[in-house]
């Protein structure tokens, strides 16, 4: 099969991660895999360190963004394809696995439309609208570069920045920009790693949904889980066959999402 797996910022800092390499070695065993990476929160830490605060701000639908200024992207970019992307790709090498670390920027693996204005709700409540600054909506994958790689017997690693228009570094959403590559690949599962089991609902975890049940329950799901959610739908309209929302934090994270073990499973059906 072949997999698109995103893990988040949180688990790359969590002692977990050693596992989480062995498991990945384990299943590249039996399948093809790409690999897109979050790590908002050492951005976030980063930036407070060279001085430049970070602004996050709220959609109408309830989404969460950082809001990405000039200076804003340099370090996000940095950050990101930078120091993160490589720390990944050293952990993998080190334990025989051949990973390609990149970014939207190489090869053109990633082309987004620069967002001219965002709406956003302010701390009364009230929509306003704000220049859009450095984020983007992906248009394009270079699935030819990938699959090249995949094919070569390499993992590619990608950190979620996008190039835009005007080959300009764009800030994009790292569950959304996993949706559009396993999408672009006719990828057999879409697996997001999180911090937390899965979908809950209440207290409870939601093992299964399709996509009419998602519908439904979209109104009930908090700003930390919404954007999975909404990326499972766009990978699933894309022809994936299944998402799975899962913890990073398992023993065997990928494989226990896999085989169902754990998580939450989002189909068509």
């Amino acid at each position: 099969m072949l997999l698109v797996v995103k893990i988040g910022g949180s688990i790359l800092k969590n002692e977990i991660w050693p596992r989480l390499v062995s498991d990945i070695k384990s299943v590249l065993s039996r399948n093809k895999v790409v690999l897109v990476h979050g790590g908002g929160i050492e951005v976030t830490e980063i930036a407070s360190k060279l001085g430049k605060e970070q602004k996050f701000v709220f959609s109408p639908e309830g989404f969460s963004s950082r809001y990405t200024d000039k200076d804003t992207v340099e370090i996000y970019t940095m950050v990101m394809a930078g120091k993160i992307n490589k720390q990944i790709v050293l952990a993998l090498e080190s334990q025989g696995i051949s990973a390609i670390g990149l970014c939207g920027l190489d090869g053109l693996l990633l082309r987004a439309e620069r967002k001219k204005r965002l709406v956003i709700v302010d701390e009364r409540g009230r929509k306003k609208v704000v220049d859009g600054g450095y984020t983007g909506k992906i248009s394009e994958a270079n699935t030819h570069l990938l699959r090249f790689l995949l094919e070569s017997d390499y993992m590619p690693v990608i950190a979620p920045v996008a190039i835009s228009e005007e080959f300009e570094p764009l800030n994009v959403d790292g569950d959304r920009t996993a949706a559009y590559i396993a999408g672009a690949l006719n990828a057999d599962r879409l697996i997001l790693l999180t911090d937390v089991e899965g979908l809950t609902l209440g207290s409870m975890l939601v093992s299964k949904l399709n996509v009419l049940e998602v519908k439904k329950t979209l109104p009930k799901i908090g700003p930390g889980m919404i954007t999975k959610v909404y990326a499972a739908m766009e990978a699933l309209n894309k022809g994936v066959g299944e998402v799975l929302i899962s913890s990073g934090l398992e023993r065997l994270p990928i494989s226990s999402a896999l085989n169902h073990k754990c998580g939450t499973v989002i189909s068509r059906e």
